[in-house]
């Protein structure tokens, strides 16, 4: 849970800095990719853990 609090406050300061500097697009463009990846993380884990358990 770690990574993904490190990987999210990352990805929301690279959209602020990206946002706020003239001519810094590509740190906005960085930081909205790495939020993505970080989505994508939470959702692997959260299939990797879920408990699978047969019907009854």
């Amino acid at each position: 849970m770690a990574l993904f609090l490190a990987l999210l406050v990352a990805g929301i300061a690279l959209v602020a800095i990206g946002a706020g500097v003239d001519g810094m697009l590509y740190l906005s463009s960085a930081g909205v990719l790495l939020l993505i990846a970080d989505l994508l993380y939470l959702a692997a884990r959260s299939v990797w853990r879920s408990p699978r358990r047969p019907a009854r």
